[in-house]
């Protein structure tokens, strides 16, 4: 049992760990205080926020705001189901267990733990009505993680699809974190924050799978 432990760590790795935890740290001392209901106009997260808003065109704007909708809890519960269910059609159980473990998880670890912790409010102006804390962002670390996991897990599967899927992937999970931004759901910081934690809990639940895997093998 330790050693399976030791090879768990040892296959997240260590720099990239150490990484992810350090940007955490940093995104929490450099944002807003949790004990300060007003932002300083003065701080950097602040001006990256306005400066964005006066960067992006009115029909960028709409764009960003349904995209920010669509990555939204109810839709992207749909996908999960969907990725889940193609799964289990499959009968890729270590899969399935692997991106549903993965995702409930990131869930408890931010709603659940981070964010009643920090309690840090959200920011002006927002364009939609959201309530809640802010730190660290969820929709940045559930984006991570869900879509990450997933193409990691199919393109196992089907290494012809790796190249679309992680490309495709990115370039919607760039656009999920603008349109949080854009919207003024989060703050900067929450962004990094939440793609630390996304990425750290991603590592440690692929690492898992990954010896988990490599044991099965070898005592089939």
């Amino acid at each position: 049992m330790t050693g399976a432990v030791r090879e768990w760590f040892k296959a997240v790795g260590l720099p990239r760990l150490t990484f992810a935890v350090v940007l955490f740290i940093l995104s929490a001392c450099v944002g807003p205080s949790p004990f300060s209901n007003t932002a300083d106009v003065y701080s950097l997260d602040s001006q990256l926020l306005d400066g964005l808003r006066d960067q992006i065109p009115y029909g960028l704007g709409v764009v960003l705001l349904i995209i920010y909708q669509l990555s939204g809890m109810h839709v992207t519960a749909v996908l999960v189901l969907a990725v889940l269910s193609f799964m289990s059609l499959k009968r890729f159980w270590a899969d399935f267990i692997c991106l549903a473990f993965g995702t409930a998880g990131i869930l408890v670890i931010v709603d659940g733990i981070l964010k009643p912790w920090f309690d840090r409010h959200r920011p002006d102006e927002k364009l939609l009505a959201l309530g809640g804390p802010s730190f660290p962002s969820g929709h940045a670390a559930g984006s991570v993680v869900f879509y990450f996991m997933s193409c990691t897990l199919l393109a196992a599967r089907y290494p012809r699809l790796r190249r679309p899927l992680f490309v495709i992937s990115s370039l919607w999970v760039a656009l999920v974190w603008l349109s949080t931004l854009y919207v003024r759901a989060h703050w900067p910081s929450d962004i990094l924050a939440g793609s630390a934690v996304g990425y750290v809990w991603l590592s440690f639940c692929l690492a898992g799978f990954t010896v988990w895997e490599r044991h099965h093998r070898l005592s089939s």
